[in-house]
């Protein structure tokens, strides 16, 4: 039996490496004899740069940066070279994640990417040719505001002085902005960003409505950061003529999407398809006589570009069934159905903590890996044996 595990990491709990060294031991559990193949996945969050960095094997670089609450923190980026060209890899969650932002400050209209725009100008003093950005488990919504500030970018208010943009709301005392004092290295390379392609900026499906509740934005904070990204595409096409509204990807990791777009020259990938350029999936999971998935939350939003969709995307081209191990079954999940995945399990024996489920979750992956093997193996032996019956009636 050869089984393939494909895992995307436990946003704020476990990175995809973890995740898939736990379900491992799951299978081994069961039959240690099995063929396992174990490809921890990235989906342009929690691990990106380290996951890209190995497998190309590239070189760490840490740096002091400001962190999302406007803190000094050491981040990372690396540097890999390929075919004579020099990129960078830089991972917006290790800079301006969540997982950086204290419970008790989690309001997007006051986090910060600049912290993301110095990475980008460590990058560039380094001497690169080009740059990769992953775009995932943010915990920002200032438009990529704070990056541009980083690289220059000037925000004035309606008495020309300089505003500092430290969160989302202060791009509401914006009234222009000033391009000419952006760093001139950019010109000289490629930005290319791994993102969630269907997260937009502005409107009822903006990324401040989708996803500020997430990030511990109430209904009132909602409205008033769904306002402030309006007026800030207003800006931006004003000063540029760029329409960054509803641009695919523009919305990601809190409108970061846009500011790359607009201030960076940067290209915007659907992170799936992008990183498939330097992970390469497809051959194995055909190989697979089944594929194992997981996610932290499977619910409606699953569906929409995540590692577990994608893998059973693929998987169904070649009809292998996909079983996708869970932290917590949301609103929706059912949708994975249609995505691909033909069963899923949450890891959650009983209510508990979040503070024990995040300590527990190793193990809880482990376990439920096995227990979802035990229960698959009943099918199989039912199936051997009705094969063996009906051979022995022809006979």
């Amino acid at each position: 039996m050869r089984v393939v595990i494909v895992p995307s990491g436990f946003k704020e709990c476990l990175d995809a490496e973890e995740v898939a060294l736990a379900m491992a031991r799951g299978v081994k559990n069961f039959q240690p004899s099995f063929d396992l193949e174990v490809i921890p996945m990235i989906d342009g969050g929690e691990g990106f740069a380290k996951t890209i960095i190995n497998i190309k094997g590239g070189e760490l670089m840490y740096k002091k940066v400001i962190g999302p609450v406007g803190k000094k923190i050491k981040s990372h980026f690396g540097i890999f070279v390929e075919n004579g060209k020099r990129t960078a890899v830089i991972e917006m969650a290790a800079v301006a994640g969540l997982k950086l932002v204290p419970r008790n400050q989690r309001n997007p209209l006051k986090t910060t990417t600049y912290g993301v725009g110095e990475l980008i100008l460590a990058a560039l003093d380094v001497g690169v040719d080009n740059i990769l950005i992953g775009c995932g488990d943010s915990g920002t919504s200032d438009g990529g505001a704070g990056m541009a500030q980083a690289l220059g970018v000037h925000f004035l208010d309606k008495k020309q002085q300089f505003v500092d943009i430290k969160g989302g709301e202060d791009l509401l005392k914006v009234n222009s902005i000033v391009t000419t004092h952006i760093d001139r290295r950019l010109q000289d390379v490629s930005i290319n960003v791994a993102c969630n392609w269907k997260n937009i900026l502005c409107g009822e499906e903006g990324v401040a409505r989708v996803f500020g509740p997430q990030k511990g934005a109430t209904p009132k904070q909602v409205d008033r950061l769904s306002f402030a990204l309006e007026h800030y595409a207003s800006l931006i096409q004003g000063a540029l003529g760029i329409d960054v509204r509803s641009l695919p990807g523009s919305g990601a990791s809190g409108g970061l999407g846009a500011g790359l777009i607009a201030f960076a020259g940067a290209i915007l990938h659907p992170r799936f398809d992008i990183i498939m350029d330097y992970i390469n999936i497809e051959e194995k999971i055909s190989t697979a006589d089944i594929v194992f998935t997981a996610e932290g939350s499977l619910d409606f939003q699953t569906p929409n570009g995540k590692i577990p969709a994608e893998v059973g995307r693929i998987a169904k081209k070649y009809d292998i069934p996909v079983i996708a191990i869970t932290g917590t079954i949301g609103k929706g999940a059912d949708l994975n159905y249609q995505a691909g995945i033909d069963a899923y399990s949450s890891i959650i024996p009983k209510p508990t903590s979040l503070e024990n489920a995040i300590k527990k979750a190793p193990k809880w992956i482990e376990e439920s890996t096995e227990s979802v093997l035990r229960k698959v193996s009943i099918g199989w032996e039912m199936a051997q044996r009705k094969n063996l019956k009906e051979s022995v009636y022809q006979k």
